[in-house]
């Protein structure tokens, strides 16, 4: 009985560059854009997630739409607070509790530094956060793939997401080496805008542009399953008429070439930098890939091709670290890793 009464409620949040997402009770109950869209003259709250994502570039005198996380980190830190609180909110009128006081586990990026885990402590401890723990992403991810982190073995984790892509060999509880760089979804986004705007003299907003890399952005040059050519509508930016140009996976695969390759350079670094008994683990055992940027077609057979050393897509790499998350929330006794 006393369990239903319990004024502490616990809930666990990936906090990422491109989406939030918030778990309670092993149940994803907001899974949202990290956008909020506040008015010009107060900074109030006018819209969270996806209703203020609806209207992104579409603001007016009176609304500006902000992305209160960049690459990785807080950027905007009213806006992140403001963010943090709607999200709970809107999480707690969908499953109608109601807390006082909230425990929180937070995924943050591992090369964070002392004044950026303070950010992410005090908009958590703002937005109701009594108890605040936070976890390091390639850990979470990790937990959320189902790997035993705290196995004397050495395992690798490369999770792309919207701001940052991270890389990181655990063992024994603990990130043995790492390797944070600002090179991940959001760069290959601006890629294909700015390839539309030189090749095809064709403006698109962010949006579009995240259109197209979903329907055929592609690593590799030669798919054997290729996605049919995208219709992109945009003005032309010479006359200002509407244009529709087809734009196919070859295409996209040449524009985001440079991205990709950063991030291949950055896993042969990291595999550089580990102690060769882990080596030998993560050949055995392959290399995960985590986060939105582990969806992009042919991305694990061109690292398996250029690396030599198996890669493994996570079950769901969305939810990877947020499904991790919610494992440390469990475990938050029992896991020495967490930071206070």
């Amino acid at each position: 009985m006393g369990r239903f009464f319990s004024l502490t409620k616990e809930i666990a949040i990936d906090l990422g560059t491109a989406n939030t997402i918030i778990i309670h009770n092993d149940k994803i109950v907001i899974d949202e854009p990290s956008i909020v869209a506040l008015d010009k003259r107060t900074d109030k709250l006018i819209a969270v997630g996806k209703e203020a994502q609806q209207m992104q570039g579409k603001e007016n005198e009176r609304i500006r739409t902000v992305r209160p996380l960049s690459q990785g980190v807080i950027a905007d830190f009213t806006a992140a607070e403001l963010m943090i609180r709607g999200l709970i909110k809107k999480a707690s009128s969908k499953s109608s509790w109601f807390s006082p006081s909230l425990r929180m586990v937070v995924g943050i990026p591992s090369g964070s530094s002392e004044v950026q885990i303070r950010a992410v402590r005090d908009s958590s401890e703002h937005a109701g956060g009594r108890d605040v723990y936070m976890i390091y992403e390639p850990m979470a991810a990790a937990l959320g793939i189902g790997i035993d982190v705290e196995a004397p073995e050495g395992n690798m984790i490369v999770d792309i997401g919207g701001g940052t892509t991270e890389i990181a060999v655990i063992s024994l509880g603990g990130i043995v080496s790492n390797k944070s760089i600002q090179i991940a979804g959001d760069d290959l986004t601006e890629d294909i805008m700015n390839h539309m705007k030189r090749a095809h003299n064709v403006k698109v907003g962010e949006r579009t542009a995240e259109q197209i890399k979903m329907h055929v952005a592609s690593a590799l040059t030669e798919l054997d399953d290729p996605p049919e050519d995208y219709i992109v509508h945009g003005p032309n930016q010479m006359t200002a008429l509407p244009m529709g140009v087809p734009v196919s996976y070859q295409e996209i695969a040449h524009c985001i070439e440079k991205s990709i390759s950063k991030i291949e350079t950055a896993v042969l670094g990291a595999l550089e930098q580990t102690p060769p008994e882990l080596y030998a683990d993560i050949v055995r055992n392959g290399i995960w890939l985590a986060g939105g940027g582990a969806l992009l077609r042919g991305l694990d057979k061109r690292l398996t091709n250029k690396i030599g050393i198996q890669f493994h897509v996570a079950e769901d790499p969305l939810l990877s670290v947020a499904k991790g998350t919610g494992v440390a929330l469990k475990n938050i006794d029992k896991f020495s890793f967490l930071i206070r």
